[in-house]
């Protein structure tokens, strides 16, 4: 593609299968293995957006192409370039495979704390890219799915504890006990129509106030 620093190979194309789900975004250093690559992508019937070198501006592509996977094949990646790639996304977070000349520990390590979700060391071969992707997929959607989760217990918790609080308050201010207190908090949420972990944030902020 014109301005990417990297020239397709003619013989094989990008899937233009309308069905393809898959966006891809390659970055690479070697021009000897974008026909590998876009072998294997054309197996899996994924669609190679774009290819650029890993000096491109990568902040605006990603904004631009709409990638929802990132292949990164470089000899031997840095930590800068995990840097560049990590802030290009942004708040998306998208799967990101690695294809790598080299497999130091330190390299690994550079990848995993960048939130690859699989390292591949050596020379491409294309009929074992859709399975790569296709596990690396279900890796990403799986850590995905245990970090919401996870968050989700940590506002769980977070809520309770505030309801927790709220409800001191007011037994103390009012003199109820503790179940008078928390069905205050719930008629106070009926009637405002609001979340009783908000109520409950509300009767703190007042109490903090108030002094």
């Amino acid at each position: 593609m014109a301005g990417t620093g990297i020239a397709h190979n003619q013989d094989v194309k990008p899937s233009n299968n309308e069905s393809a789900s898959v966006r891809v975004l390659l970055i690479t250093d070697s021009v000897g293995q974008v026909q590998a690559l876009q072998a294997g992508l054309s197996l899996a019937e994924h669609e190679l957006i774009d290819t650029v070198t890993p000096q491109a501006e990568l902040a605006g592509l990603f904004e631009r192409t709409g990638p929802n996977l990132i292949l990164l094949q470089v000899a031997a990646p840095t930590l800068e370039l995990f840097e560049r790639v990590q802030g290009a996304m942004g708040t998306r977070v998208l799967p990101l495979v690695v294809f790598a000349g080299e497999g130091s520990s330190q390299a690994i390590e550079h990848a995993v704390r960048a939130g690859a979700a699989s390292y591949v060391v050596g020379e491409v071969q294309p009929e074992r890219v859709p399975a790569i992707l296709q596990v690396a997929m279900a890796r990403f959607e799986f850590i995905r799915s245990l970090r919401a989760e996870l968050g989700l217990v940590r506002q769980q918790l977070t809520e309770r504890k505030l309801v927790e609080r709220a409800k001191g308050l007011l037994m103390k201010a009012r003199r109820l006990d503790e179940e008078e207190a928390y069905h205050t908090l719930r008629r106070l949420a009926m009637e405002r129509n609001r979340r009783l972990a908000d109520v409950a944030r509300s009767v703190i902020e007042m109490a903090d106030l108030l002094g």
